[in-house]
């Protein structure tokens, strides 16, 4: 997965006025505490940071 893949799904599941905002504010256990925002520039694979946010806001399996 590629970052603007993740961003797209992150508006899809947020909006486009929040996605960003809630990535940069919620850290999340699975990914050591760090927020999506951080994850990424600290180059987690996108698709991990993906499925940690799907976990978390317990998305629909069609989503993943």
């Amino acid at each position: 997965m590629r970052h603007s893949e993740f961003w797209q799904r992150m508006e899809a599941a947020l909006g486009s006025a929040y996605a960003e905002s809630w990535a940069r504010q919620q850290a999340i256990t699975s990914l050591g505490g760090r927020t999506p925002f951080q994850a990424l520039e600290e180059g987690v694979d996108p698709q991990k940071v993906w499925r940690a946010v799907h976990a978390t806001l317990d998305l629909p399996p069609r989503d993943r």
